[in-house]
């Protein structure tokens, strides 16, 4: 205890040191001070904090107020207390409802378990209740085929007992009540045994558990068919026996390979004996194991069935070509194909044949497209016209537009003569078996020369009629229209030899000539119809796609509800974008068109995975190593049609040496999307897009990843920059120019730099940068760089020939007095694909 300013300071007995203490000021108690680790809390004194009678607070009586604290810190210290108690409260209440919901939770947990032994006890039950009933239907099958035998059997006994009872005095025979009770005491000693064998078999009796029904203790339980079978065994065996069931002789349709199980199925013939017979034949197999034709068809002969053989092929059985009767061909127009080199005026032509504009439409005069059309001339003559690009990458194309037709026109300009196209022309319409009319156009030129052009076909075979030859020859002008009349009555009279006819009324046969994917109507294609009418509603099948008729288009734009033969129309339907070339089929059934697609699909499938797999691991060894050392240019291409896509496919595989060549990732028709845009990233190609454009999604994506998209309407400029680009790939060609030679005259050592040869520069020149070798009696025994060339004391960048200066090799000090330096210097010759 100690003394302060007055006060006295004693500290309660068992209190904390420190924690509760009480302050005395003259012998007089004021207040007790409780000090926590929290907050320090002042108690007044007792009664210091009771309201008076007339209901006035401490706070607000002074007498009654502890001395030295104002009203403030008083009502400060009554809101504190305040507050604890109702945060006591509140931990109070909060504890009440959390004990409340763990009592909730509990009481939903034991529910729920109840819940879910009530179903226990439920099922147990109906398990019960079913075997109980299963076995209540065994007893009556049972005690009725015994009825049924007994009954029989008394019915075979009964002859016997009458012959007896005639033989017998008629003292010593039973009378019928005798006989019926002589009967039941059989049936009841035929029961017993029955029940005693039951029992001996190991059979199920007395009362059904639940942990026999689960566990399946008790032996197996016999199905209501088998009880019925049974049944109807024990019915014939009574009524004397039943007759061999006769066999069925069924027609099995045998595929090249077939599961045992389809098999066993096909022949209605239990698995089990299928697989017995394989076995036989030492084919150790199972039901789910696949067998070829010729084991199965053994099979099928082993059971006594006929067999069917088959083929996945059968399936395009339905679309197999009909011949035409002579009666039922009726004329049709014939289908002209305008073939030539680039630029030499086929499109100019067939305007001016059809009064129309179609160059203006395309990119720099160039047809990218295989168009068709149909004119009718001033005599009343329908003509077919098919016009096909004339640039090299459309080699395909033009070899499609020959297999479908019935002319070939070929344009030749005479200011040009015969180029490459033009030579690949004539060799596709030889290798078609066409007829052919050669137009020499531009003649309205000055520089024209159509001699030149008839003597240049003498070259290729093609001997025109100004040259005593069969191969008609008109020279006309697209430009001022001369001698367009002569050649439509040129190739009125070619078709009028030809005789051309085709049935209209049969289910309609044609080639596709272009395919696209356009935004809003979907698969769209040119189609050119050979045989029979096409007709809106139609089913059909094209290549790998099928569909239905939605819409036909005509090449006006005008909507048509039926095209007959050598009428191209657009065809609106497919469920996919076919290749073009492929042929269109009409089908009975959509089931049938489908079936078609789905096997030519798989066809084409296993071709190309065959034609990608090497065949030996040495094969695939080899084109693995060769794959290592060529450089690839990856790149996506994406087009408006079949045709342009599958082209610009074909110019990129010829691209490239054995150094370096152009992968296409991914070719397809229509916009480039985001898909595209994410395989570019993956594969870090480029996008070239021919006559098409990025939607707008496909556009952030691009420029949010870096992926770049080129745009071309022009073919040879995309295949241009894709060359451009592959040389980029190549490595630069490293060529050597010697520069100078020098004679090592003296051998010099120094400090610090090591042997420093003295030289005479005996040809060219020595510069510090370039290259050196040393030669030893003509053998190369170093080659490097140098560490310096001085001209006396000084450091020099070249010495010119016959003068003499010093040079030191760069980590190298094998020089002798007569060797010899050969200076060099590397240059990189950048190379490029031709």
């Amino acid at each position: 205890m100690s003394d302060t300013d007055g006060k006295k300071t004693l500290g309660l007995r068992g209190s904390r040191p420190g924690n509760v203490k009480q302050s005395f000021s003259h012998g007089r108690t004021k207040n007790v001070v409780v000090e926590t680790k929290r907050k320090r809390v002042v108690v007044p004194k007792p009664g210091a904090g009771k309201p008076s009678a007339g209901g006035s607070s401490p706070a607000g009586d002074p007498s009654r107020r502890p001395a030295g604290i104002s009203d403030t810190e008083m009502e400060r210290r009554l809101n504190a207390l305040k507050a604890a108690k109702a945060r006591e409260s509140e931990e109070a209440a909060q504890r009440e409802a959390e004990e409340k919901a763990r009592a909730e939770e509990r009481e939903r947990r034991r529910a729920e378990q109840e819940a879910k032994e009530r179903e226990q006890r439920e099922a147990e039950q109906r398990a019960r209740e079913k075997a109980e009933e299963e076995e209540r239907q065994r007893r009556e099958a049972e005690e009725e085929a015994k009825r049924a035998a007994v009954r029989a059997a008394a019915e075979q006994d009964a002859p016997k007992a009458e012959r007896s009872a005639e033989r017998a005095p008629a003292s010593a025979r039973p009378d019928s009540g005798d006989n019926a009770r002589r009967v039941d005491r059989e049936r009841e000693r035929e029961q017993r045994q029955t029940r005693g064998k039951g029992r001996q078999d190991g059979r199920r009796s007395g009362k059904l558990t639940l942990s026999q029904v689960t566990d399946g203790e008790g032996g197996r339980q016999k199905s209501l068919a088998a009880m019925k079978r049974k049944q109807e065994r024990a019915r014939q065996k009574a009524m004397g026996g039943g007759a061999e069931r006769e066999k069925v002789i069924r027609e099995v349709q045998l595929p090249e390979a077939i599961v045992v199980s389809e098999l066993a199925n096909r022949m209605a013939e239990r698995v089990a004996d299928v697989v017995k017979e394989l076995m036989k034949m030492g084919m150790m197999v199972t039901q789910n194991q696949t067998i070829d034709a010729d084991t199965a068809e053994l099979i099928i002969q082993e059971f006594g069935h006929k067999v069917v053989r088959v083929s996945d092929s059968d399936v395009e059985d339905v679309i197999s070509d009909i011949e035409d009767a002579e009666e039922d061909l009726k004329p049709r127009p014939p289908v002209i194909t305008i073939m030539g080199h680039v630029d030499h005026g086929k499109t100019s032509l067939l305007d001016a044949i059809r009064d129309a504009k179609v160059v203006a439409g395309e990119a720099g005069g160039i047809t990218q497209h295989i168009g068709a059309y149909q004119v009718k001339t001033d005599g009343g003559t329908t003509l077919t016209f098919l016009d096909t690009p004339g640039h090299a990458a459309f080699t395909s194309m033009r070899s499609r537009g020959a297999q479908v037709t019935d002319i070939v026109v070929l344009v030749v300009a005479a200011d040009d003569a015969v180029m490459p196209q033009t030579v690949e022309a004539i060799n596709h319409a030889k290798a078609a078996g066409v007829p052919m009319i050669v137009a020499i156009n531009k003649i309205d030129k000055p520089e024209a020369n159509p001699t030149k052009v008839r003597t240049d076909l003498l070259q290729h075979e093609v001997v025109v009629e100004a040259m005593s030859g069969e191969v008609q020859d008109v020279e006309v002008s697209a430009k001022t229209g001369e001698g367009l009349d002569e050649l439509l009555e040129a190739i009125a009279l070619q078709a009028e030899i030809l005789e051309l006819k085709a049935n209209p009324d049969r289910p309609a046969q044609g080639a596709v000539i272009e395919a696209q994917l356009d935004v809003g109507r979907g698969p769209v294609a040119t189609v050119l119809i050979q045989k029979g009418t096409l007709r809106q509603g139609d089913i059909f099948v094209v290549g790998e796609q099928y569909g239905k008729v939605r819409a036909l288009i005509n090449d006006k734009g005008e909507r048509v509800t039926e095209a007959g033969p050598s009428v191209p129309v657009e065809v609106l339907g497919l469920n996919g974008t076919p290749e073009a070339g492929d042929v269109l089929n009409v089908t009975s059934t959509e089931a049938q068109a489908r079936e078609i697609a789905e096997y030519r699909a798989q066809v084409a499938k296993d071709k190309r995975a065959a034609a990608g797999a090497a065949t030996t691991l040495e094969q695939l060894m080899a084109k693995a190593k060769a794959d290592e050392n060529v450089a690839e240019l990856p790149i996506l291409v994406k087009a408006d049609v079949q045709g342009s896509a599958e082209a610009i496919v074909q110019a990129m595989e010829k691209i490239g040496n054995d150094e370096v060549r152009v992968r296409v990732l991914h070719s397809g028709v229509g916009a480039i999307t985001e898909t595209d845009v994410g395989l570019a990233e993956a594969s870090g190609a480029p996008i070239m897009g021919f006559n098409v454009r990025a939607n707008a999604s496909a556009r952030n994506t691009a420029n949010q990843k870096g992926v770049e998209i080129r745009y071309y309407s022009v073919i040879y400029d995309l295949v241009d920059d894709v060359k451009a680009a592959a040389s980029g790939l190549l490595s630069a060609e490293i060529r050597e120019n010697f520069i100078g030679y020098a004679n090592i005259k003296e051998v010099f050592k120094v400090s610090n730099v090591g042997k420093v040869a003295g030289c005479l520069v005996t040809e060219g020149v020595a510069r510090r940068s370039a290259g050196v070798r040393l030669l030893r009696d003509n053998v190369v025994i170093h080659e490097g760089t140098l560490k310096t060339l001085k001209r006396f004391k000084d450091e020099v960048a070249e010495v010119q020939s016959g003068q003499e200066c010093g040079m030191a090799f760069e980590n190298y000090d094998d020089i002798r007095p007569g060797d010899v330096i050969e200076i060099f210097e590397r240059e990189e010759v950048t190379r490029s694909l031709t």
